[in-house]
């Protein structure tokens, strides 16, 4: 699906000094590319231009006065909104059933109390807003002046600070003067002592990063400059210029087509704080600079519902998660106002009843004035139909085919390229899941706790060819259902791409995985091919070094397996799914049970197997060229 919207554009050519009074818009219209040792934006956000832009009436952030007017009037005339908030509510009775929060770090991070304090103020600033109810209005008074008297933020892990500051932002914001004075002073003390200051320390890398550390960051340091603008402008204006210089070295990861680099539930992450900073900025200085006139950015809501299979199940490469929540994705519903696509507006999802939404996300109430901002769009809504076959190249690249929607074989797979060292990456190119008649047949491992694996001394973190990530089943090749070679890492800086896609008749992918081989192989190519509604065909071709010794085949399953003449046949839920080996006749399966896995702090999956076709490198001595070819079928 492409979306006719402007492309945002970012360049280091660009050295026009804009000024922003008079196109405040222009920050992100100024070129093609980014380079990350290079200074973007000549654009400045000054004292002068906060004082001519900045909102004179609050609230400012996202809910503005006529925004909240508008919600208002849908509460109780839009069945949507209005069984929404039902459940807000129901949350912020539970809000009151908690104690205050405290400062308690888990390793090294304080995030899930900056998480909770944003959720809280979230819940409780909509109810207040909504209904001027003094419970909630005391109740949040109470959690500042708890957050505010930490020692600190934990600047040491910044997304702490990132999350914690808007959260306060967000309640001095929306209550609009009503805490005591000495309460208002405190929160936007903390605000610039424990929350902006600290982001002119060292170690700051978040600045101009390319993961979902810039996007929270720079998301929360916009947020907190914009609350304490009357309080030190100059600290404001230089601080949300640095934000805006800095956030499309993020930005640029989507490009070109929406594939997010760090899959769909980091998609989430990063997406959520760009579309709130966004929201922010368009309300409290009247232009989001741009940030939702970006099409990659845009397209990218495409890749997150690609993303997610027929069975509920992500596509959960790199870090991501396996299963995407029941409720309605607030975060799609600002892609439905910024684009008019209801197909992003998941409608009954939001009218599923209050109690069974349980805890909602923790931008709730940026997503109910999302949801409300669709369900009184007026003109141009439109409906897309999510297309069957979609590649997005980028740093990740990815791919997924898709029977049509209706289809009862739910034919999915999703494949991809990328390298081990991406953020949140797995050495896993070449990599695939597949789906059929409703089971997983072909798995990803997924990620794991992270707390749970630092606590052993273990560095998770570490990307170099040798760290202690890649001794993990869920992070290096042997965990995931491609091809090894010698037994050995891939190379964790090579990078695969997709070299060939057609959507046509019979759609079909070809990855490119010589480069993380480290010329134990020579031009490696993976094709995929949806054959029909229930084959998927996998043919590797390779040609053989001196250095190649054996080269395994390798899918990871939770299925029952029954070894038979020529390949195997997969069971589940009274389901099966035929493997055929279509070359080499000598060749045969085996199974290796991953559970428990290899490492004690690897993640237990019940039934996990890595089925193999072992290929010794004799039996293509004699061109030195080979290949592997493999179907995978149901029932007809």
């Amino acid at each position: 699906m492409k979306h006719t919207l402007p492309r945002l554009c970012l360049t280091v050519s660009f050295i026009l000094c804009i000024s922003l009074t008079a196109r405040p818009d222009a920050i992100f219209r100024a070129g093609a590319s980014v380079q990350s040792d290079s200074s973007i934006l000549r654009d400045s956000v000054s004292v002068d231009f906060l004082k001519h832009h900045l909102r004179k009436k609050g609230p400012r952030l996202i809910l503005t006065p006529d925004v909240q007017a508008q919600l208002k009037k849908s509460l109780k005339s839009d069945p949507v909104v209005g069984n929404v908030y039902k459940s807000i509510r129901l949350n912020a009775d539970k809000i009151m059933q908690e104690p205050l929060l405290v400062y308690k770090k888990t390793g090294k991070r304080l995030l899930a109390v900056s998480r909770e304090m944003l959720y809280r103020m979230n819940i409780l600033g909509m109810t207040y807003v909504m209904e001027k109810d003094a419970r909630s209005l005391d109740r949040i008074n109470r959690e500042l002046l708890a957050v505010c008297g930490f020692k600190d933020w934990n600047p040491s892990h910044f997304l702490d600070v990132a999350e914690m500051s808007m959260a306060v932002a967000l309640a001095l914001d929306w209550t609009q003067g009503k805490l005591p004075r000495s309460t208002q002073d405190l929160a936007q003390t903390a605000l610039i002592e424990k929350g902006i200051k600290p982001s002119y320390g060292k170690g700051m890398g978040w600045i101009r990063g390319t993961n979902n550390w810039n996007q929270v960051c720079n998301g929360g340091m916009i947020a907190a400059s914009l609350a304490v603008a009357g309080k030190d402008p100059a600290l404001a204006a230089r601080t949300i210029t640095r934000s805006l210089r800095g956030m499309p070295y993020a930005l640029k990861q989507y490009a070109p087509d929406g594939a997010y680099p760090e899959g769909a539930t980091y998609w989430d992450y990063g997406t959520t704080f760009s579309a709130l900073t966004a929201s922010i900025l368009e309300s409290a200085l009247g232009t989001d600079f741009g940030l939702s006139a970006y099409r990659p950015l845009m397209e990218s809501a495409d890749f997150r519902l690609l993303s997610v299979a027929p069975s509920g199940w992500y596509y959960n490469f790199s870090d991501c998660g396996d299963k995407r929540g029941a409720k309605g994705d607030m975060t799609l519903a600002w892609f439905a106002v910024k684009t008019g696509n209801g197909s992003y507006f998941e409608k009954q999802r939001f009218l599923m009843a209050p109690d069974s939404m349980g805890k909602l996300p923790r931008h709730a109430g940026a997503g109910l004035i999302w949801i409300s901002q669709f369900e009184n769009r007026q003109g141009d809504r439109k409906e897309t139909t999510l297309p069957t076959v979609w590649k997005g190249d980028g740093p990740n690249p990815v791919v997924f085919f898709r029977s049509r929607d209706g289809d009862p074989r739910r034919f999915y797979v999703g494949a991809k390229g990328g390298r081990g060292s991406n953020s949140h990456g797995n050495m896993d190119a070449g990599s695939f899941i597949f789906e059929l008649d409703g089971v997983r047949w072909v798995v990803d491992p997924g990620t794991q706790d992270y707390y749970e694996v630092e606590k052993t001394g273990f560095d998770l973190w570490g990307s170099c060819q040798q760290c202690d990530r890649w001794k993990l089943l869920t992070k290096n090749n042997f965990g995931h259902s491609t091809l090894s070679v010698n037994n050995r890492l891939f190379d964790v800086n090579g990078k695969a791409e997709i070299t060939a896609f057609s959507a046509g008749a019979q759609p079909e992918a070809t990855i490119d995985l010589t480069p993380v081989y480290d010329g134990r192989l020579d031009q490696v190519t993976r094709k995929l091919v949806m054959e029909n509604n229930h084959s998927l065909l996998i043919r590797d071709d390779f040609t053989l070094t001196d250095s190649t010794k054996m080269i395994t085949w390798q899918l990871m399953t939770t299925a029952d397996v029954e070894i038979v003449k020529g390949g195997a046949v997969l069971h589940r839920g009274g389901k099966q799914l035929k493997l055929e080996i279509l070359s080499r006749p000598e060749l045969s399966v085996s199974v290796v049970s991953l559970d428990p896995p290899p490492l004690k702090i690897d993640r237990q999956i019940k039934g996990l197997k890595r089925i193999e076709i072992r290929c010794p490198a004799y039996l293509f001595s004699e061109k030195g060229k080979g290949s592997v070819g493999v179907r995978l079928s149901g029932p007809e």
